[in-house]
């Protein structure tokens, strides 16, 4: 609800594409410069209690920005510089969520839990949107971002109540430099593993690009308002919430390298097929598929990883995966906002679905291990 009334808040406060680009590359931004580190703490410190001090972090930071908005104090500047705060917290919480996941299940059963907890997440991403355009429309955007701050308490107390079996951390002997030079290591070193990261970052870059002018596509392109960018968000979440069923029900009988490849195929071609529609029935269809293709590809390429490293180095190689992940998502609004401000929108993600297109192909034909592993 927060995402989409905030990005709907500065379109209608600047009536800008760049201005979302904005938003996006400053919540970004504190990626690069945290999101290793807080690998390095989320192998040394107990992960719960890295991500209930996020938690509260974030907690605050909502109803901060709901504060401004219900005395009409919130100016542009204002959701910039919260958005970017919030990246800091960001950079810590996500590779300690991602490596807590082992803390939770078995390795056996990592790809079936990462798509349920997947399905959580896009069954809010399919609903809150949807929630939240109606709400802006009758009662403001305030109260979507109260709502999101009021929602923290309930995840700090199911963190403090979980029971977890005992883990051994990292003691971290050398320097964090140190650390993370280790993890770098063996990414570089493991193909697989090195692939995949890369294909994540392209898809970061230009691939993920068009949800940040979604917003400007609901107005600009299908002539609609609040509820149709909270239609078009929805839309996506309910192709990723199938995604994750279908990826929760047969992860354990296919090869993630597989699932991942169908992802990774998909997701550009029902970008271009998104970019020529103008019908919003279609539409909606087009990013349900992009959701379904998105997360087949993410969350593969996240229980991969997941597999395959060490439990010494998890907290830093998803850190690393993170940061290739997340931490590029910013540029790519950035590039995004200003490449449509430029060519248009439409023109701007049938670009962006061109190039991932073509490195999912490259990794297609020159690492076949990729579609291979298991």
């Amino acid at each position: 609800m927060q995402t989409t009334a905030q990005g709907y808040l500065v379109y209608e406060l600047t009536r800008s594409p760049a201005f979302l680009g904005y938003v996006g590359f400053a919540a970004g931004v504190p990626s690069w410069i945290f999101t290793l580190y807080g690998g390095v703490l989320a192998d040394r410190i107990p992960r719960r209690t890295l991500l209930v001090i996020t938690q509260c972090a974030m907690m605050t930071l909502a109803f901060i920005l709901a504060a401004l908005t219900f005395t009409r104090l919130v100016q542009p500047w204002h959701i910039i510089l919260l958005a970017f705060l919030l990246g800091i917290a960001n950079a810590f919480d996500a590779p300690a969520r991602q490596s807590f996941v082992l803390e939770m299940v078995s390795r056996e059963d990592m790809t079936n839990a990462i798509a349920l907890n997947s399905t959580m997440f896009n069954s809010a991403a399919a609903v809150g949107p949807a929630i939240a355009g109606l709400t802006y429309a009758a009662l403001g955007p305030a109260w979507c971002f109260t709502l999101n701050g009021a929602s923290f308490i309930a995840i700090i107390i199911a963190l403090m109540l979980m029971k977890l079996k005992p883990i051994t951390l990292h003691t971290g002997s050398g320097s964090a430099l140190a650390d993370i030079k280790a993890a770098f290591g063996f990414v570089w070193h493991h193909q697989v593993v090195r692939t995949v990261i890369l294909n994540l970052a392209v898809v970061s870059l230009f691939g993920f690009s068009f949800v940040t002018l979604i917003p400007a596509w609901a107005v600009g392109v299908l002539g609609g308002d609040a509820a149709t960018n909270g239609f078009l968000q929805s839309a996506r979440g309910v192709g990723a919430l199938g995604g994750g069923l279908m990826l929760a029900t047969i992860g354990g009988y296919t090869g993630r390298g597989k699932l991942l490849t169908m992802g990774s195929l998909s997701l550009p071609l029902l970008l271009l097929f998104f970019a020529g529609v103008r019908w919003l029935p279609l539409s909606l269809l087009a990013l349900a598929g992009t959701g379904w293709g998105f997360l087949m590809f993410a969350n593969s390429s996240n229980a991969l990883i997941q597999t395959l490293v060490p439990d010494d180095l998890r907290g830093r190689v998803m850190s690393i995966f993170t940061l290739s992940f997340f931490g590029l998502m910013p540029l790519g609004s950035l590039l995004a906002g200003s490449v449509a401000t430029r060519l248009g929108e439409p023109m701007t993600v049938a670009i962006g679905a061109l190039i991932t297109l073509g490195f999912a192909i490259l990794v297609w034909l020159r690492v076949p291990q990729v579609r291979a592993a298991t």
